[in-house]
Parts: C-alpha cells; sequence; structure tokens
C-alpha cells in the first residue's frame, strides 16, 4: 500500500523539517508551564502512584505530529508508477540451403566441410530466435529436411542428423535453390533470404541455377551463396583395401555462378576457406539481416496519497476525542 516510485509535489516535503522545531517548542513549554502550589512539606506525596492521564499526557501532542506529518506527505502526493512494454517483432524467414555431396567430406575444414557448415549453422539458429527457420539439403537430388519453423529446438535435432550419402551424390545447385524458393514462396514475411552453401560445380538436376535465382528474384528472396573450400588442392578421405587414406582432390567451385545468383536476388557472394571465415561469414549475414524490433513503452501512475490522509483523519479524530473527553482542561 506504501510502496512509492515518485512525488508529484515533492517540495512539500520540505515542511517536514518543521517537525523538529515543534518539538524543541513542545519541550521548553512544558518545561516552563509547571504550576506552583505551595506545601509545607511534599513528605505526604512520596509512594502516591501517578495518574495515568499523567503518564499519557504527552500523547496528545505526539499524535498532533502524526496528523501534521501524515498531511504533509499527502500533500506531496506519493505515486507508484507501472509500466508496460509492446514488443512488436518484425521476423525474417530464412532458408539453409546445403550442399551434402561427396566432397564435403574434405577435411580443409575441422571436421570436415559438412561438419564445420553444421556446427556454424546451428549457432546462427540460436542467435534468431525470432526468425523462421526452415533447412534444405541438396547433393544429385534436392529435397526438404525441414519446413519454416520457431522450433528450433527441433529444426537443430534435424540438422544432426544430415549427412553426406544421405541422397545419390552430385551437385545440383538449381534444384537445390529451386526447392529453397519454394519454401518461401508463400511467405508473408517482408525479408525472405535463402543462404546457400557449395563447394563444387553444378553439374546434375532437372532445373538450370540461374532460372532458380530468377524465381528467387521474382519472389523477393535474396541469396547469400558460400564458396566451401580452400584454394587449390583439399585432402579427401578415400576407402581403399588399406582402410581409409587421405588423397589430394583439386577444389573446383563456380564462382562466377554463385557470384551471378547473388547479384540477380540482390544477395551477396563469400567464399570460406577454412572453418574460422565460415564462422566470419555467417556472421556478417547475421549482422545483415536484422529483425526489426519495434518497442512501445506505457506509463501509469497511482496516487497513493489516501491511505495518508485517511490516516491522517482518523489519527486527527482520536486527538479531539482525547483532548475533550480523557485530558479534558478543567476552567
Amino acid at each position: 500500500m506504501f510502496v512509492i516510485d515518485t512525488w508529484q509535489n515533492p517540495g512539500f516535503l520540505y515542511l517536514l523539517l518543521l517537525i523538529p522545531l515543534l518539538i524543541v517548542w513542545y519541550w521548553f513549554r512544558e518545561k516552563n508551564s509547571t504550576g506552583e502550589v505551595r506545601f509545607s512539606g511534599l513528605q505526604s506525596f512520596k509512594g502516591a502512584p501517578k495518574n495515568i492521564k499523567a503518564r499519557l499526557r504527552h500523547l496528545l501532542f505526539i499524535l498532533r505530529i502524526l496528523v501534521i506529518s501524515l498531511l504533509i506527505i499527502a500533500i506531496a502526493r506519493p505515486q507508484s508508477t507501472s509500466s508496460k512494454q509492446n514488443i512488436n517483432v518484425e521476423g525474417i524467414d530464412i532458408v539453409l540451403a546445403m550442399d551434402v555431396s561427396g566432397s564435403m567430406l574434405s577435411r580443409d575444414f575441422t571436421p570436415d566441410r559438412i561438419g564445420a557448415a553444421k556446427n556454424i549453422a546451428a549457432d546462427f539458429i540460436e542467435h534468431r530466435p525470432n526468425d523462421r527457420i526452415g533447412l534444405v539439403i541438396f547433393s544429385g537430388v534436392a529435397f526438404t529436411q525441414a519446413p519454416l519453423t520457431l522450433d528450433h529446438g527441433m529444426l537443430l535435432q534435424l540438422l544432426k542428423q544430415v549427412h553426406s550419402g544421405m541422397v545419390e551424390d552430385g551437385t545440383a545447385i538449381g534444384d537445390g535453390l529451386a526447392t529453397a524458393v519454394a519454401r518461401l514462396q508463400d511467405s508473408k514475411a517482408k525479408s525472405k533470404v535463402i543462404i546457400l552453401m557449395t563447394d563444387g560445380v553444378n553439374n546434375m538436376g532437372s532445373i538450370d541455377p540461374l532460372s532458380a535465382a530468377e524465381m528467387a528474384k521474382l519472389y523477393g528472396i535474396r541469396v547469400y551463396t558460400i564458396g566451401i573450400g580452400t584454394q587449390g588442392y583439399a585432402p579427401y578421405p578415400v576407402q581403399t583395401p588399406y582402410g581409409v587414406q587421405m588423397q589430394q582432390m583439386k577444389v573446383q567451385i563456380d564462382e562466377a555462378l554463385l557470384q551471378k545468383i547473388a547479384q540477380t536476388t540482390g544477395g551477396e557472394y563469400f567464399r570460406a576457406t577454412d572453418t574460422p571465415s565460415l564462422k566470419k561469414i555467417f556472421g556478417e549475414i547475421n549482422k545483415l539481416e536484422k529483425s526489426k524490433i519495434e518497442v512501445k513503452q506505457f506509463q501509469k501512475k497511482t496516487e497513493k496519497f489516501f491511505p495518508f490522509a485517511l490516516l491522517a483523519l482518523i489519527l486527527f479524530v482520536t486527538e479531539v476525542g482525547l483532548r475533550y473527553l480523557v485530558f479534558r482542561k478543567l476552567p
């Protein structure tokens, strides 16, 4: 009841400085107002019990001081404030299109290309709580691993299950991009994004990558393309009669195609040559695609003077009643 956050008229609180002055005045007045009665001796009064009125004779002044203090506080108008925020989040719909072809097992990334892509994509997802995110994987063919969802826990579980060899081997960039576009074409979000990751050259599929890029542009989808692979050659695990051995394989990424896809859709092309650079690229995309958050704050003030005023009235009535009924002065 007496929780106070602010005062409407705080200047009136300075009147409380008068209370100590009133107490000093009362003390001097009582000291100098003692009546005198002449007796030949005071022996007969020794041991006489003190009257209850004598014990409580300062109660009236205490009540009057309390009434004045409470009235000053009430006039200063104590208030409590409560605030409320309306947060309007405008999320972004994002589809991760990930290449899972055999070449993604190359060890120029830690632990390999597909493992690095999965780990960094998972971190990206965890930092986008307000966005719907979907997952498309492609190799020789493409399919949707997870539709657009805000259930990022489920999405992360499905991402963990991604591995090379899930589908026919190859690199169908056009099919992967077109499948991602299909996931976003009916989206009502103001911002729609595809992050396409591949380490090869389009060599399979039924849809031309540039045609898929034109489809993305038609639906207002930006495509960020990432070429995954070091410069030159990369170690690749090969099964031999003597077990798995590493062989150096040439890195072939169609950078011109990926740049053209990004340029057509208003996105950007990035080249990741190792795990730290891939992580940095996702960080840059995270900054480029920020969700819009609109915060409206409302503040309500509640008057708290009434309890003080009511208590002052009760004490005043009590003081008047005691003054004229209990501590009444005779003329």
